[in-house]
């Protein structure tokens, strides 16, 4: 009995070992295209560059190696394993200031077994109501329409060990007007590793993520059908234009973190990351998260471009780089510490526009 309780426990260890080896070897697979801005405009659903929770908003995205619950599903989704019971996100972000695009987003994350947890998110994108147009009446009068974008996300991930953590994401990708859709599905994959020289040996952490790998997607519907009227050949058809199919804006993200107590209930936490982008250029992250216990946590960070050295005017072509900044307030829900409720919020400077605002509610029970 014995043995077969020892054959188990190391088939279990070995199991554990080989899918994080996979995992890793499938996010450390060379892209030759990545950082290449020549291809920029040939990639779409440029949707799922976008993180909509507040708390990684304010770190600019270099949390890589740190996310954890249901914002990993967006960055990093190792992060999800190191959920401990059930999280519920709302957020609900002003994009691009003075745009009129609002994005809602909903989270779920929960426990399963000793070492899983499941992920659920969904991103809904409202541009407002566009006036409808034609060739032959260009200055509209006939109604508006409103684009809907919408992101589904189911995602797995596990405690392999006590410092490995791994995860998947498959995610649903939809866009579409009242008569043109296209959908596309897309994969994530993450590991974070967690080390250090503490007494806890959790004060340094690593993490990789691939992100946003899928077929490409085309536009379909009978909003591409236009009626060839001629009469003086004697024609009348309608014609179905073809609409060119559009890549999925796959990335490489890379980070680390450590964190420095400066005092008893207090803590600083800078983090490094580096995203090595398949259609636009790549970026660095530079970020810090003050916290004291876990009540409260300010945080900042700094995005910056990879330059080019054969542009004659070096302008940048991402709008999410400079400065971003955030914070949280969180408080306990009865005794037990791993109950809370939490207002986060997250702001991000663009380039264009008067920059993102997110705010979000939390709840770990």
């Amino acid at each position: 009995m014995h043995r077969k309780k020892l054959y188990s426990t190391r088939m279990k260890k070995a199991l554990n070992h080989i899918l994080a080896a996979g995992l890793l070897l499938v996010l450390t697979a060379p892209q030759a295209t990545a950082g290449n801005e020549d291809r920029v405009g040939q990639a779409g659903a440029s949707e799922l560059l976008i993180n909509p929770w507040a708390r990684t908003a304010g770190w600019g995205g270099c949390n890589i190696a740190l996310v954890r619950g249901v914002e990993a599903m967006n960055l990093n989704v190792a992060g999800l394993g190191m959920n401990k019971g059930t999280e519920v996100v709302f957020a609900q972000t002003d994009w691009l200031k003075g745009s009129d695009i609002k994005i809602s987003s909903f989270g779920v994350a929960q426990k399963v077994g000793e070492s899983g947890s499941l992920g659920l998110s969904v991103m809904s994108m409202r541009f407002g109501d566009i006036e409808r147009t034609t060739e032959a009446q260009p200055d509209g009068g006939l109604g508006t329409f409103s684009p809907q974008f919408l992101t589904v996300a189911f995602s797995y991930a596990k405690e392999f060990s006590n410092s490995i953590y791994g995860g998947l994401t498959v995610r649903m990708v939809s866009e579409s007007i009242n008569d043109v859709k296209s959908q596309g599905l897309t994969i994530d994959a993450g590991i974070q590793y967690i080390t250090g020289f503490n007494e806890a040996k959790d004060d340094l952490k690593f993490g990789i993520a691939l992100r946003n790998v899928g077929t490409p997607m085309k536009f379909d519907g009978e909003g591409l059908a236009f009626r060839n009227d001629n009469a003086l050949a004697d024609i009348n058809v309608l014609q179905q234009q073809r609409a060119e199919r559009f890549e999925m804006p796959s990335l490489v993200c890379i980070g680390v973190s450590y964190n420095i107590p400066l005092a008893t209930d207090h803590r600083l936490t800078p983090a490094l990351s580096f995203t090595s982008n398949s259609f636009i250029r790549d970026q660095f992250g530079v970020g810090f998260e003050y916290g004291f216990r876990q009540m409260f946590m300010l945080r900042g960070a700094y995005t910056f471009d990879k330059k080019d050295k054969n542009a004659i005017v070096d302008d940048p072509i991402s709008s999410l780089i400079g400065l971003s900044g955030g914070m949280t307030v969180q408080v306990p829900l009865g005794k037990k510490s791993e109950k809370s409720f939490a207002i986060d919020y997250g702001y991000r400077a663009t380039r264009t526009f008067d920059g993102s605002h997110t705010i979000g509610a939390r709840f770990n029970l």
